[in-house]
């Protein structure tokens, strides 16, 4: 408290001496000026900007950071300013600037940080953090603040932990895995916008970094709060053993994930069967895949499920797939006109390649009708497979009618036979001489 006293006492008495009216212009003058340059350098900051396209998580950041150019501007100047009086004269005459310089700095900073940070929670504690570390600072309690939290703590072994510590490794350990993160997110992008590396081995690269960028903050944190890594090495494997068997399914998908994208059996873009799940794959993640259905729907299957079930893969090899359609027409047709029929036909449906060409084979003699299949290559199965053989149809109802093709339905003849009159000492069904009855029947020829 007495050193709270002192300082509001310094800042009334900069307050009434002469020099405060300079100080007060020094500061209008400097967010004036911070104002004016912006004024001047924001287009051309703005439009820069606005051409990053790559990286969406950077345009964020510089948006945000953009957006309060102006007062990062005047901070700037301020603490020029007071650097300036401090060195040229009293520093009781710089009290009024350094305060200011102080408080747009941490506005600035907070405002910042808890626009960057998407956990809406999250950015609000770090809000209340940092404004509750400028407090302190302007009162000039940081450093007794600190010492009081640094003389509570427990001894681990050779390591003693404080709260100041903890406090400063949870900060930390923030700030580094946002960077990771935010790093790892810059690799994946100019892993994505390089046409030299084939998009399994983008993605496999970018989750590479992230591994080896998150691990490296994570020591490095270790690291600074002063905790001897040798020392953790039992209990750090006592801990990996229980969470490899209670985590056994997850890491089951993380290593799938990885023999995915180093076989490069499937990437993004492709387009994949499983089960009755039939659509293109938009994103490789850690743990699943993302597949969107032509129905628009979005599936996030298991990487396990890629591995251990059979999937087909449209589009492994290359783009070109064949597809067959079936159908039968009357016996009274000629197969060799029908098979030229077909071919014509499905060579007018746009999507149908004309190299490799249509092939229409008689498959089977049926029952009561010729069956043929007609065989036919898209390269598009992204677009549909349902529709394109849709489409072949319809060319080959409208071929069949302007050529006179039946297309026959099944025929049974059934025939009845009555039964004749009753002789005289039969029995009648339902009576003990129903056996009698079956026996006479059973002998009858068929």
């Amino acid at each position: 408290m007495e050193q709270i006293g002192e300082r509001l006492a310094d800042v009334a008495a900069a307050v009434g001496r002469p020099w405060a009216l300079v100080q007060l212009a020094v500061v209008a003058g400097c967010v004036g000026l911070g104002f004016a340059l912006n004024a001047l350098i924001e287009p051309a900051l703005e439009a820069r900007v606005r051409r990053i396209r790559r990286w969406p998580r950077m345009l964020r950041v510089l948006a945000v950071v953009l957006r309060r150019m102006r007062w990062i501007l005047a901070a700037a100047l301020l603490w020029a300013a007071y650097v300036a009086i401090r060195e040229t004269t009293w520093p009781s005459r710089s009290t009024i600037v350094g305060l200011a310089a102080m408080l747009v700095s941490a506005w600035v900073l907070i405002a910042i940080a808890s626009r960057v940070i998407r956990n809406r929670t999250l950015g609000q504690i770090v809000a209340v953090a940092g404004w509750i570390l400028a407090t302190l600072a302007v009162l000039g309690l940081l450093r007794p603040a600190a010492d009081l939290l640094g003389a509570y703590g427990l001894t681990l072994g050779a390591t003693r932990i404080s709260v100041l510590s903890l406090l400063e490794g949870i900060a930390l350990l923030g700030v580094l895995l946002w960077l990771a993160s935010f790093v790892g997110d810059l690799v994946e992008g100019w892993l994505g916008s390089s046409p030299d590396i084939t998009p399994s081995f983008q993605v496999l690269f970018g989750k590479l970094a992230k591994v080896a960028l998150f691990t490296a903050a994570v020591l490095f944190t270790l690291s600074a709060a002063g905790i001897d890594l040798t020392t953790l090495t039992v209990f750090s494997g006592a801990i990996g053993l229980g969470l490899g068997f209670g985590l056994q399914k997850v890491i089951s998908n993380l290593v799938s994930g990885m023999i995915i994208l180093a076989d490069r059996s499937i990437k993004p873009g492709d387009v994949i069967q499983l089960g009755e799940t039939f659509g293109w794959i938009q994103s490789l993640r850690a743990r699943f895949v993302s597949v969107v259905t032509r129905d628009g729907r979005k599936y996030l299957i298991p990487n396990e499920d890629l591995i251990t079930k059979q999937v087909i893969n449209w589009s492994y090899t290359e783009e070109l797939v064949r597809l067959d359609v079936t159908f039968r027409v009357a016996y009274d047709c000629n197969p060799h006109a029908i098979r030229r029929i077909a071919v014509e036909a499905a060579e007018r449906v746009g999507r149908v390649e004309a190299e490799p060409g249509p092939l229409c084979h008689l498959q089977a003699f049926g029952e009561y009708s010729l069956e043929f299949v007609l065989r036919f290559w898209i390269r598009d199965p992204a677009a549909g497979l349902t529709n394109v053989r849709g489409a072949v149809l319809l060319a080959l109802w409208d071929a069949f009618q302007a050529n006179g093709v039946e297309i026959p339905l099944p025929q049974r003849e059934v025939f009845v036979h009555r039964a004749g009159p009753l002789r005289a000492g039969s029995t009648a069904p339902g009576t003990d001489g129903a056996a009698d009855g079956r026996t006479a029947s059973q002998g009858r020829p068929e």
